[in-house]
């Protein structure tokens, strides 16, 4: 059986922690700055955590090569 190849699209978006916690930006932080509040913007700026785990897991399996 073939070797499974990464999801490039998940490899650029999102990373493994040496944890094993899923992280990826924000949406909504990259333009239209000037109407979004200071705290809203470093709110923005700063690495999410994957909270679900259905999808973490999900992201883990595209990711394993």
């Amino acid at each position: 059986m073939p070797k499974m190849k990464t999801k490039k699209i998940v490899r650029k978006r999102f990373k493994i922690t040496k944890g094993g916690k899923v992280m990826h930006r924000a949406q909504g932080a990259r333009h239209l700055r000037s109407r979004k509040n200071k705290a809203r913007q470093r709110r923005q700026d700063e690495p999410k955590q994957i909270m679900n785990i259905k999808y973490s897991r999900m992201i883990k399996r595209y990711l394993q090569t």
